[in-house]
């Protein structure tokens, strides 16, 4: 685990990153940016606080792992990374372009990135194995995946869970990035998984709902986390799609499209906003 940061420094780490998959979608003329944007915050909080990891070593064996199970929201991921240290920020701009190591999904050649994924469902699956390997070698070392709502409808889902369950796998974290929102709409009317809390429940998690935009509530909810023992933890983080972008707040039609050069100037305008804003808040 890193060491605890001050709020408002994780949330400027957070705009940083929200502005870099703005960029990054903008510049490759295609991607998934609302869902990126609606866990920007956790992205922020697993790379700059929570998860033990040294962007100058990637590959540190007993580093925690990252699995982005909903792999659509790589931008986002992409930009945490790069944010981190990992690889140049400005490298954000070759997103899905010819030749680039950023392509639509994450692939394990990316400095940072510990699974390739992409097809729902299959990145919770990967995550359940890291963290029985782990605990069949022995190591103390954390896995944490992160799943969007619609994901749950997928049924490899929780063949997983129930695996996770099962095995007592107490070093892993499946987070739920709950904005209500999937490619064909509200996940309610598309296919409800609700009750999340309930289902996971079921398959033997510890169950914890938090805000996903609230620093202090993350805080709580991943050490709560660490400290369950005997069984999984599930936390389902409540989250508003396209956050920080005012035109992409809570719409389905910016799940998987890239803003135009006027859409993208306001959208910078916004987060630039928010920069002044965190910066009047920092000399209060």
């Amino acid at each position: 685990m890193e060491e605890t940061m001050n709020n408002l420094e994780l949330q400027k780490h957070a705009n940083a990153v929200r502005k870099g998959i703005v960029t990054a979608v903008h510049s490759a003329k295609a991607g998934h940016p609302g869902g990126s944007l609606s866990a920007a915050d956790v992205f922020t909080f697993l790379y700059f606080e929570e998860m033990d990891i040294d962007p100058k070593n990637p590959k540190k064996e007993d580093r925690d792992r990252f699995v982005l199970s909903k792999g659509h929201t790589a931008p986002g991921l992409y930009s945490a990374l790069a944010n981190r240290g990992y690889f140049p920020v400005e490298d954000l701009t070759t997103l899905r372009k010819l030749g680039s190591y950023l392509q639509g999904h994450p692939c394990m050649h990316i400095p940072g990135v510990d699974m390739s994924s992409g097809s729902l469902g299959q990145g919770i699956s990967a995550a359940v194995g890291m963290a029985l390997g782990a605990k069949m070698q022995e190591k103390d070392f954390r896995v944490y995946t992160l799943l969007g709502d619609g994901e749950l409808e997928e049924g490899q889902v929780w063949e997983a869970a129930m695996f996770a369950g099962h095995r007592k796998l107490d070093n892993l974290c499946v987070i739920v990035d709950n904005n209500n929102l999937q490619i064909d709409g509200p996940i309610d009317k598309v296919c409800s998984p609700y009750p999340i809390d309930k289902k996971f429940e079921a398959f033997n998690f510890h169950v914890i709902n938090t805000d996903a935009h609230d620093f202090d509530k993350l805080r709580a909810a991943f050490d709560e986390a660490r400290q369950t023992k005997g069984m999984p933890t599930c936390i389902v983080v409540h989250s508003l799609k396209g956050k920080g972008v005012s035109f992409m707040e809570n719409s389905i039609d910016w799940h998987g499209k890239a803003p135009n050069d006027q859409e993208y100037a306001v959208a910078m305008a916004d987060l630039e906003k928010i920069d002044r804003e965190l910066e009047k808040a920092g000399e209060a």
